[in-house]
Order: structure tokens, then C-alpha cells, then sequence
């Protein structure tokens, strides 16, 4: 006893050391939420497409790539300028002209390149330094490029990636269309404007057509304030702050040039550059092998400049950055933007999943409608296939009746042919009579009877044939109802087939409308569509070839009960009463008194003609309120019925499946 409970422990402990092994620790934060709701979406369940596995997969790069700000307004605003400044390089290509005509996607990278990505889908790497080829809107050859993505190794792109747009009153409506799309996606927008130009109704047109939804994560920047002098500064400034309120959160004036030009020579930015170049230097050398004493004396230089860096005077560089008043934009970006992006990050995702969620259930309900489209047709086709059979009775019981009515006339033909050709003959009996002289017999004369069956014969068999062809007409007009009938039970198997083959016809070429739905199941509802011959027709089928034996089979009966020789019943009847007529003279003989010689009446003949022919099974058949008829009817209604409720119910396990996996996404999406 001892050692099977230490066996049944060891289990129980295994089993729970497997569960916890099996358990999956999600990382706290968005990205494990994000992480939690993918697994459960892409459960084998629910037979996930690739696309849904693409596109989820998506967001936990969305959630972990950097903050994304947008630099728009309206061309020759100095856009190019004002991120270079931002970046402290001078990366982006910059001139009078409008020069800007792809989103350029400003990211970080280990070292600078760049990457063009093509409509086509195809990609291609370049050096940084050639951008400006694939920039200039007035190059023809730029049409087939989609966007660039720029790589830089700089710390600010580690939390923030910049997003360089066309322009919002561009020339090119698929240029203003891109630009809008990023404004919508991003966590926010600099708003980059002349401060010579601010407030122009030309820019509130741009403004109230494009801007007016964005106006929390939004930053309105009046460039080239070195143009203007402090108090015009601050008046153009508190005058586009109050006329475009709505637009924008803060307005803040800057000069780009300046900022550009210090930050670029900021002793942190002049750091950074040379510990690059080392970098680059260092992978030159270890490509060639170089010699040890190489690498010494590169280190040497760097360190030497690293050293003149920190003891030169940035003096001027300060004054430059204070003078741009580019601190106050990164400022913003630092204290508002930032802290709403990543609010509305974790919300724009969050709601995507919840979309994608919504696709997944309405993907699943254009399911479900194929399997509510065939319950709809089983049932609709169930008064309709009840009333058909009841129809089958209804008219091929008159029918039957009629061969009923015509077999009675061919009795009643015999029976007087038969009771006609009874003919009357004289014949005599003698009786001893006793006296008191002594007995005598007596010769006594009586009427008897007998039948001229030679002449009922010839009458009904021989010379015209009359009897065996009102057989044949019956026997004709039988086969017509057994073929009629056949065809009718087709016809009522037809109403099922039918209906169903129209919904099959819409629903067999039936395709996902979202490219995320899962192909797999909507792949299985065509399947299901395009067997629905062997799901569900074929039960209906083999019912009415059952039914439709089960009437042969009574016919073939019935065929043969009148293709029993009437001539050997006629036959028969008529010895019958031959040997009637021979019994009754006996007795009439012997007792005289007491009895008589029997002559057959008309209707006697008739009963015994039909006796001999089994008529009470044919009029069982043929006229019964319960005939075989009405039991092949009768039970063909309680098969079909109970066919199609398995049927139903078998169509409504297959919906209940979906039923059960819409709820499950739901509660996914509730749990988001």
C-alpha cells in the first residue's frame, strides 16, 4: 500500500513539475501583453493564417521600436534643415528648390546607410551620402520608390525615430495622401513653418483641411527667427499661438541654421564622431590583418583628439544653441510628446488587436451564414417535402381506386357470364312407397341444374378475349402508377436536392473578405460545401431509394397476384358450384322434403370468384385507408423527418464550433 502511494506522489509531483515547466512567464509591460494576446490568437484552434502571424508579429516590433515624430508643414519650409539640426549631422540634403518628394524614415542603426524600399516590394542599400539621388522630386526615376529609411548611430534615435514627409501641399496627391496617413500613425507631429510666413491664410487652409484632429500631440515651429528681431519674434509667436490654438499644444520660434551649426560642433557630437571613425578604422584594419602597432597608433590620435576636443572653447557653439532655441523643441518632445506617445502607443495597439479581433469574429460569422444558410434550407424544405408526400397518397390512392373499380368490373363480368350460361336440365328420382298391399317403387321427375362452362369459356376467353383484356388494361394502368409514383418520390428527393445544390453553387467558391482570416477555415467550408452531397444529401438519397423499393416491391406483388391465371380461378369458381349443385340434388334426393337442388345467384358467384382470387388483399391494397400505400407514406414522412433533424443537428455542431471559437476571441478581446 506504502509503495503505491509513493508511486501515485511521484506522479502527482512529475505532473506538476511538467505543468510549470509547460507554464509560459510573460515580461511585464505592453510588449508582454502584446505577447499574451498573440499566443492566444495563433492557437492551432483556430488554424492562423500567415498574414494574422505577419501582421502580430508586427506589433511587438510596433510596440518596441522608438517613438515616432513626424516633421511636416509646407515646402521650403526648411524641413530638411531643421532635422539635420535635430540630429546634429548634416545628413538630409537641403536646398531652395523643394527637394523632399519620399517619406524618409530617419532610424537608428549601428552605422550610417541607407535603404530604399520600391512599390515592388524590393529593397536595395546605398550609402548615406548619395540620399539626395533618391530624394529629388524632380527626378523621373523616383516614381518606382516607396519610401527610404535612413540609419544613423545616434543616441536620439535610440528613443525617437524621425519621420521626414513630402509635404501636405504637394503637387502630387499621393505625396499629400502618404504625408496624411504618417500624421495619423504617428505619436507627434512638428509642425515646421516661415516665421515670415505664419498665420498666411494660404497655411490655415493646409492647416484646417489636414491638422485639425492632431492638435495634442502637436508642435508648431517658426523657423529663420534670426530674420526677425525679439520683439517681432514674440509678436508673430503669441499671434499664431492664438489664431492656430486648435492646431497645436505649444508654438515655438527657432532658428534651424543656428542649431544646426551648434549642435554639430558640440563636444559630445564631435566625441561621437571620432569614436566612429575609430570604429571604422579598427573593422578597415581587421579586414586587412593589419599589424598591432596600426591599431596603437590610430588609438593614439583618437585619444589625442578626444583630449583637444575637451579643451577647446565651446563657447560660441552655447551661444548658438541658445540663440536657435532648438532646447525648447526637444524639450517638448522630452515632456509631452514622448510620455503621450507612448499612452497612445499602447492604445493605437491595443485597439489594432482589438480590430483584428473584430476581423477574426466577422470572418467567422460569414462562416457561420453558410451553415445558417443550409439549417434555413433544411428547414423551409420540411413542409414542403411533408406536403409532397401527402400528395403522393392523395393522388395515386384515386388511382389505385380506379384499378380497384375495374378489377370488381372483370368479376362481375365473369359472375355474369357464368350465372347467364346456368342452364336447367330434367332429371328424375325414385322413391319406394309402402301400403298395406305391399311397397312399390316410384319414379318421381324434378329440375336441376348445371353450368356450361364451355360456353363461359368461350364467351370470356376464347373468342374475343374480354377478360384478358381488361387484366391487361388493369395491369398497363398499374405500371403507369409504379412509374408515376417512382417519379414522384424522386421529385420529392429533388425539392431537398435542388435547394441545397443552389446553396452549394453560391458557398463552394466562398473566399476569406481579410487577408488576416484563416485560410485553413474557410478553406474547410468550401471543402464542406463541395461535399455536401456525402455531409448530408446522400442520407435523403439512400432514404428514397428505400422507399422507392419498398413501393416496387409491393407492386411487384400486386403485378403478380393479377398475372395469376383467371382462367384456372374462373375454373375453379365454377367447379365450385358444379360440385354445389351435384351436393344439394344428392340430398334433395334422399330427403326431398327437406331440402333443395341450389342454383347460384349472381352475387354468390361474385363472392366466391373474388375468395378464389384473394380479392380481400387486393382490396386491402388498392382501397384501404390504411393500404400499403399510406404505410410507405407514412413511414418515408417519419424517415425524412428524422433524417433531417439529424442532419440539422449535424449542420449545427459544425456552426457551434465557430460559435464556440467567436467566443473565445471575444473574451481574447475583452481580456486585451
Amino acid at each position: 500500500m506504502s509503495a503505491n502511494i509513493n508511486i501515485l506522489k511521484s506522479f502527482v509531483n512529475e505532473y506538476k513539475e511538467q505543468s510549470i515547466q509547460n507554464e509560459i512567464i510573460y515580461e511585464d509591460g505592453l510588449v508582454g501583453d502584446i505577447k499574451k494576446t498573440i499566443d492566444k490568437l495563433l492557437d492551432e484552434k483556430f488554424h492562423p493564417s500567415l498574414q494574422l502571424k505577419t501582421i502580430l508579429n508586427k506589433q511587438i516590433r510596433r510596440a518596441r521600436y522608438p517613438m515616432e515624430v513626424a516633421i511636416t508643414g509646407q515646402f521650403s519650409a526648411g524641413k530638411s534643415t531643421f532635422l539635420n539640426a535635430l540630429l546634429s549631422r548634416n545628413i538630409l540634403p537641403t536646398g531652395i528648390t523643394p527637394v523632399t518628394s519620399k517619406v524618409n524614415f530617419i532610424n537608428y542603426g549601428e552605422e550610417y546607410k541607407l535603404k530604399i524600399t520600391y512599390y515592388s516590394g524590393v529593397q536595395e542599400y546605398a550609402p548615406i551620402e548619395s540620399i539626395a539621388d533618391f530624394t529629388d522630386q524632380r527626378e523621373d526615376q523616383m516614381k518606382d520608390i516607396k519610401y527610404l529609411t535612413l540609419y544613423a548611430p545616434m543616441p536620439i534615435l535610440k528613443d525617437i525615430s524621425f519621420v521626414d514627409t513630402p509635404g501636405l501641399n504637394s503637387q502630387s496627391q499621393s505625396d499629400t495622401d502618404i504625408t496624411r496617413k504618417v500624421l495619423r500613425d504617428v505619436g507627434g507631429i512638428i509642425w515646421l513653418t516661415l516665421i515670415d510666413n505664419a498665420g498666411k491664410l494660404s497655411e490655415a487652409e493646409v492647416l484646417e483641411e489636414y491638422m485639425q484632429h492632431f492638435k495634442n500631440k502637436s508642435l508648431c515651429v517658426l523657423n529663420q527667427k534670426d530674420k526677425l528681431t525679439e520683439e517681432q519674434i514674440k509678436t508673430t509667436t503669441k499671434y499664431v499661438s492664438e489664431k492656430f490654438a486648435k492646431y497645436f499644444a505649444k508654438v515655438v520660434p527657432i532658428s534651424a541654421i543656428k542649431a544646426l551649426e551648434g549642435r554639430a560642433s558640440h563636444k559630445d557630437i564631435l566625441i561621437e564622431d571620432e569614436k566612429n571613425i575609430i570604429l571604422n578604422t579598427f573593422k578597415e584594419y581587421l579586414a586587412k590583418d593589419s599589424s598591432l602597432d596600426l591599431f596603437e597608433k590610430e588609438f593614439d590620435k583618437y585619444i589625442s583628439k578626444i583630449e583637444n576636443i575637451k579643451i577647446s572653447d565651446n563657447t560660441d557653439n552655447t551661444k548658438l544653441l541658445e540663440d536657435s532655441n532648438i532646447q525648447e523643441v526637444l524639450n517638448f518632445i522630452d515632456t509631452t510628446i514622448r510620455p503621450q506617445a507612448a499612452e497612445a502607443k499602447e492604445f493605437a495597439i491595443k485597439k489594432d488587436l482589438k480590430g483584428f479581433c473584430d476581423i477574426l469574429v466577422s470572418e467567422y460569422e460569414t462562416i457561420i451564414k453558410v451553415y445558417d444558410a443550409l439549417i434555413e434550407i433544411l428547414d423551409s424544405c420540411e413542409p414542403r417535402v411533408v406536403e409532397a408526400f401527402d400528395n403522393i397518397h392523395k393522388k395515386y390512392s384515386k388511382e389505385l381506386f380506379s384499378i380497384y373499380n375495374s378489377l370488381e368490373d372483370i368479376m362481375e363480368k365473369i359472375a355474369q357470364e357464368t350465372f347467364k350460361n346456368i342452364k336447367r336440365k330434367k332429371a328424375s328420382r325414385f322413391e319406394e312407397s309402402k301400403s298395406l298391399f305391399g311397397g312399390k317403387i316410384e319414379k318421381f321427375e324434378y329440375e336441376s341444374f348445371w353450368i356450361d362452362s364451355d360456353a363461359v369459356y368461350k364467351a370470356l376467353f376464347y373468342d374475343d378475349q374480354t377478360i384478358d383484356k381488361m387484366f391487361k388494361r388493369s395491369i398497363k394502368l398499374l405500371k403507369n402508377i409504379e412509374l408515376d409514383a417512382d417519379e414522384a418520390f424522386r421529385d420529392v428527393f429533388r425539392i431537398v436536392k435542388n435547394d441545397i445544390a443552389k446553396w452549394q453553387e453560391h458557398y463552394e467558391l466562398l473566399r476569406k473578405q481579410r487577408e488576416i482570416a484563416s485560410d485553413i477555415e474557410f478553406s474547410n467550408t468550401r471543402h464542406f460545401a463541395a461535399k455536401v452531397y456525402e455531409n448530408v444529401i446522400r442520407e435523403f438519397y439512400k432514404a428514397i431509394l428505400e422507399n422507392i423499393s419498398a413501393l416496387r416491391k409491393k407492386f411487384a406483388y400486386f403485378n403478380g397476384a393479377l398475372s395469376y391465371s383467371y382462367i384456372q380461378v374462373t375454373q375453379a369458381t365454377i367447379a365450385h358450384f358444379e360440385q354445389q349443385i351435384i351436393e344439394s340434388e344428392e340430398l334433395y334426393k334422399k330427403e326431398p322434403s327437406r331440402f333443395s337442388i341450389n342454383c347460384p345467384r349472381e352475387d354468390e358467384i361474385v363472392a366466391k370468384l373474388k375468395a378464389n382470387f384473394g380479392f380481400e388483399k387486393i382490396e386491402d391494397f388498392l382501397t384501404s385507408k390504411r393500404n400499403y400505400l399510406f404505410k410507405i407514406i407514412k413511414y418515408s414522412k417519419e424517415q425524412y423527418l428524422d433524417i433531417n433533424k439529424a442532419r440539422v443537428e449535424f449542420v449545427q455542431d459544425k456552426k457551434r464550433e465557430y460559435l464556440e471559437k467567436i467566443d473565445d476571441i471575444i473574451k481574447i478581446k475583452d481580456d486585451i
